[in-house]
């Protein structure tokens, strides 16, 4: 950020230098017309932008969220690299930044730990850091700026409260719980995990059994189909995102078995993406819980505060809602804080965004 400012500073002086010198010499009819060069390029903001990968439509949302906040219309260049699920591609991402002296850095962490030296080295070139999605374990939180994305074990917790509401409203004796995570050590996955092992033990739920589907749709069916062969008396499957959802769905369908409010499993999710918002109104899928996965535009803001000199909320939670394919429960109720279910009907899957 200030070297972008010191370049700018530099050229305007060397643009004034050189007009100065042309008006001392009469031995010539050159004129400054500006031709020589253009400042626009070195007025945009740059910023690199680390993504974990593809792995969702969830992720190819916030991807392009980041995209088309960050154009040159915009007054941004962005630098975009996909890590392609792998912290050594993140790292390396990062100090090529470094080397390219952005003038920001957005980091979507595949993991929370890991990021303590290389946060160090963006903090040592004075370039601002800003963290999306996921959280980072550091020992120092002034190794980043500032972080945008969800509450993970908020969602997870209206998500099973509004389980208990269900059970309770439809008189379920028994609820057999399966947990299908996200990525181990990710933050979604450790906030939704967290939830779901209080409510478990609450509630007097049966969890009888957890195992990573990667947040893929691929690994989603393969730990279902798993999962059904070890155990016969599955009702609900909890699984940390729409892919793993999908997947899930197939292999329960695959199986002879039906889901939905009259089918054998109730299948839970979390994103509310557009597929997963449609399936959640057919109810293949009973409740889906919103990861709003559209960051661009809330570090924009932290940018342009950074720019003009003003200091960030360290962070900034998204606005993220409950959807369900019923109205059996029109609210629920996390730490006396109510909220509000919607249920999913044409006119909200047609206006769903992403």
């Amino acid at each position: 950020m200030k070297k972008r400012k010191l370049l700018g500073l530099i050229l305007s002086v060397v643009m004034v230098v050189t007009m100065l010198g042309g008006c001392g010499g009469a031995s010539n009819n050159k004129t400054s017309s500006g031709d020589g060069g253009s400042g626009d390029g070195n007025d945009l903001i740059t910023v690199g932008f680390s993504q974990v990968g593809a792995e969702s439509d969830w992720r190819t949302a916030n991807t392009e969220s980041m995209k088309s906040t960050f154009t040159e219309a915009n007054g941004y260049r962005l630098i975009f690299d996909d890590a392609q699920q792998k912290q050594e591609n993140q790292l390396k991402a990062i100090r090529n930044f470094i080397q390219q002296e952005v003038d920001y850095i957005v980091l979507a962490p595949v993991t929370e730990s890991g990021w303590d030296a290389v946060l160090k080295e963006a903090k040592d070139a004075d370039i601002p850091v800003i963290i999306v999605d996921r959280m980072v374990d550091v020992s120092d939180d002034s190794l980043y700026t500032a972080w945008v994305g969800s509450n993970f074990k908020l969602e997870g917790q209206k998500a099973c409260a509004w389980l208990k509401a269900y059970q309770d409203a439809k008189k379920i004796d028994k609820i057999n719980i399966v947990d299908i995570q996200g990525t181990i050590g990710a933050s979604a996955q450790i906030g939704r995990t967290e939830a779901l092992n209080e409510a478990v033990k609450a509630n007097g739920w049966n969890l009888l059994a957890q195992q990573t589907g990667e947040f893929t749709q691929a690994k989603g069916q393969e730990v279902m189909e798993s999962m059904l062969k070890q155990y016969k008396d599955i009702n609900v499957v909890y699984c940390e995102n729409d892919n793993e959802a999908f997947g899930a769905i197939d292999a329960i369908e695959a199986a002879g078995k039906t889901v939905g409010p009259d089918g054998d499993i109730l299948v839970m999710s979390f994103d509310t993406t557009k597929a997963g918002i449609t399936d959640t109104q057919s109810g293949k899928i009973i409740l889906n819980t919103e990861c709003n996965p559209l960051h661009g535009p809330r570090v924009e803001e932290i940018i342009k505060t950074l720019e003009s000199g003003g200091t960030p909320e360290k962070k900034a939670y998204v606005e993220e809602g409950v959807f369900a394919h019923g109205d059996e429960v029109p609210s629920v109720t996390v730490d006396d804080q109510k909220y509000d279910v919607t249920k999913v009907t044409k006119e909200v899957v047609e206006g769903r965004a992403y």
